[in-house]
């Protein structure tokens, strides 16, 4: 599954962004979304989701259970 990040709780910080291996995160009208087709939950790159790791509001970004888990 992708990460999502909750906009009402995103404060725009930017600090998700330069994390991601991917290139998945981008920001629109000041704040910041995850493009599902990307994210690959930082499988192969990292032991966690850099994103997670790096958002300093809790619960703000989370499983999108909308879409499949990623595979490998």
């Amino acid at each position: 599954m992708a990460y999502k990040i909750i906009a009402s709780s995103c404060t725009g910080c930017s600090a998700c962004e330069p994390e991601c291996p991917n290139q998945a995160i981008f920001e629109k009208n000041g704040t910041f979304l995850i493009k599902p087709e990307k994210c690959t939950e930082c499988i192969g790159h990292f032991d966690e989701p850099q994103c997670v790791a790096a958002c300093p509001v809790d619960k703000t970004v989370i499983i999108d259970t909308a879409y499949p888990r990623y595979s490998a």
